[in-house]
């Protein structure tokens, strides 16, 4: 069930063509067509919704015109409409626009609400030729309904209270995993770090002991080398020296053998 808790209407115009023909403003400027002010009790804020309807007469004077037409809330804008209109004198001239808007949940206290009309289109004219009126019927729930809803609210915002709680649980939980991989990662690189380092090391020691077999290869055959020469050296002497032995035995030889030739 609902109940009324305002309702304002205002009719300026009547009649068409009971006032001399408006012309409507090329955007961005407007015309103010109709005021209406709904107040919504203290008891009823954000829990209604008021139903606003309008209707605007209006005459094509030259071209075809595109209007816009919007109803404000408090200077903001809350609802639009547009709609075209010829001036062909043998086809439609006068046009009568209805739209109705619905404005939700609006707030404690007076509300001022205004319906405007404004032309899109260049190089066109339109004019307002009437009639014009306008309607607001702010509506709520019964107070049966009102405490009901509000048992909603309450079950509402603690079921919201909760995913909330789960949310920011979750969140936590997250959290924490993404610190517990990147502490992972971390490891895991100074893990991989180490190793490289450790197999840098190794090879490194490898190459020295490569090195170092190497230079004791070389020092083997240089030591081999150099007793190879010495023996030969020591057999190229012996055998000098047995020549030498040799040649002095030759020639005690031959000394005597004139010794002995000569008695």
């Amino acid at each position: 069930m609902v109940r009324i808790i305002d309702y304002q209407a205002t009719e300026p115009v009547r009649k068409v063509n009971q006032i001399r023909p408006r012309n409507i403003p090329h955007s961005p400027k407007k015309v103010v067509l109709a005021t209406i002010r709904i107040t919504i009790p203290r008891n009823n804020a954000n829990n209604n919704h008021v139903e606003l309807i309008a209707t605007v007469g209006v005459r094509g004077v030259t071209g075809t015109s595109q209007l816009l037409f919007k109803i404000f809330r408090d200077g903001k804008e809350i609802f639009s409409s547009q709609d075209g209109v010829e001036s062909d004198p043998t086809s439609e001239v006068n046009y009568t626009e209805t739209f109705q808007a619905i404005d939700m949940n609006v707030g404690q206290g007076a509300h001022t609400y205004q319906v405007t009309a404004e032309n899109i289109t260049n190089g066109t004219e339109a004019a307002v030729v009437g009639p014009i009126s306008f309607s607001g019927l702010a509506i709520a729930p019964s107070d049966k309904d009102h405490d009901s809803d509000q048992d909603q609210s309450t079950s509402r915002d603690r079921i919201t209270s909760r995913d909330r709680d789960r949310n920011r649980d979750m969140e936590r939980n997250t959290s924490r995993d993404r610190d517990r991989d990147r502490d992972m990662e971390r490891n895991t690189s100074r893990d991989r770090d180490r190793d490289r380092e450790r197999n840098t090391n190794r090879d490194r020691d490898r190459d020295m002991e490569r090195n170092t077999s190497r230079d004791r290869d070389r020092d083997r055959d240089m030591d081999r080398n150099t007793n190879r020469d010495r023996d030969r050296d020591r057999e190229r002497n012996t055998r000098r020296s047995m020549n030498r032995d040799q040649d002095r035995e030759r020639n005690m030889r031959s000394g005597f053998d004139n010794i002995f030739r000569m008695f």
